[in-house]
């Protein structure tokens, strides 16, 4: 295949991922993989996908499975640096590098507690050919919450740093994606709310003691979830109350009055009176009851 058939594949591949619903991205995920089993690796890694959790051998301590602590078919944990199942030439950072991802996953546990108060966290960081990246991982699962019956919150932010040459200071390109999804159960109302966002920013900023890399980046990071949480709320949530509030609601049509119920029963009866004094008893006598005439009306 040429290289413009594969990359025009790949752009109807994410076009069409776009445009599914987010809470079925696994599943649809898995049919175009299908569909083009060349294009399994790429598929994966342009693909955002909902987080999942695993378990560390040695800590005892959970951590988020992605495409950047993947090998093969094995994940590296975040606390350890060890593989399960366990890889004997598995990619692991530099020693400086593992340094710096063992205070950064420190520190991201701390900012997810302080803000989501419960779920998980886990931050990768490899090398580049200039500079290095990383990648910073939040997920929150609720269940049995008084309208939500079940959800989960999926943060996942990239972030690429390049130093100057004198090294005073560096330039920070985030990609951050979020993934929302709630079932929403009322007595009027079931339903599931789903979205996707996706926002980028790149900024250059001094790098110091007092403000390293890990600090520059978890500011970027905070600032960028605040944006994309408001962002969030007044794109989906606001928006769709507003439209199901606006919504015509269907009636059940006009209803009769009791005085024009007790009228029409009067008629019936005087009519069935006249009509049973005339006739051989061929025709009953016994007047309708209200019941009756509500019945047939």
């Amino acid at each position: 295949m040429s290289a413009s058939a594969s990359t025009s594949q790949m752009s109807s591949a994410l076009a069409i991922m776009r445009r599914m619903p987010p809470n079925k991205i696994e599943q649809n995920l898995s049919g175009l993989i299908n569909l083009l089993p060349e294009q399994t690796d790429e598929l994966l890694q342009r693909v955002d996908q909902p987080l999942e959790e695993a378990t560390c051998l040695r800590t005892g301590r959970r951590f988020l499975l992605c495409d950047y602590n993947r090998d093969g078919d094995s994940y590296r944990s975040p606390w350890s640096n060890e593989y399960d199942p366990p890889l004997s030439d598995g990619f692991t950072p530099t020693d400086s590098l593992r340094a710096m991802e063992v205070d950064a996953n420190t520190l991201y546990d701390s900012y997810r507690e302080q803000y989501y108060e419960g779920g998980v966290s886990s931050v990768y960081l490899w090398d580049l050919a200039v500079g290095f990246a990383g990648c910073f991982l939040v997920k929150k699962c609720v269940q049995g919450h008084a309208s939500v019956t079940e959800g989960s919150w999926d943060s996942i932010h990239v972030v690429e740093a390049v130093e100057a040459s004198d090294g005073a200071s560096a330039t920070y390109k985030l990609t951050s994606t979020v993934m929302l999804t709630m079932d929403v159960n009322k007595t009027s109302l079931d339903s599931n709310l789903s979205g996707c966002m996706v926002r980028q920013k790149e900024v250059e900023l001094p790098v110091t003691e007092v403000k390293p890399h890990i600090v520059n980046i978890g500011c970027m990071i905070e600032d960028m979830e605040i944006d994309m949480r408001s962002s969030m709320d007044n794109l989906y949530i606001q928006k769709s109350r507003e439209i199901v509030n606006s919504m015509r609601k269907v009636s059940r049509g006009p209803q009769q009055g009791h005085l024009f119920t007790a009228d029409l029963s009067a008629v019936v009866k005087a009519r069935a009176s006249v009509s049973g004094g005339s006739s051989g008893g061929g025709v009953p006598t016994e007047a309708a009851t209200d019941d009756d005439i509500r019945a047939t009306i």
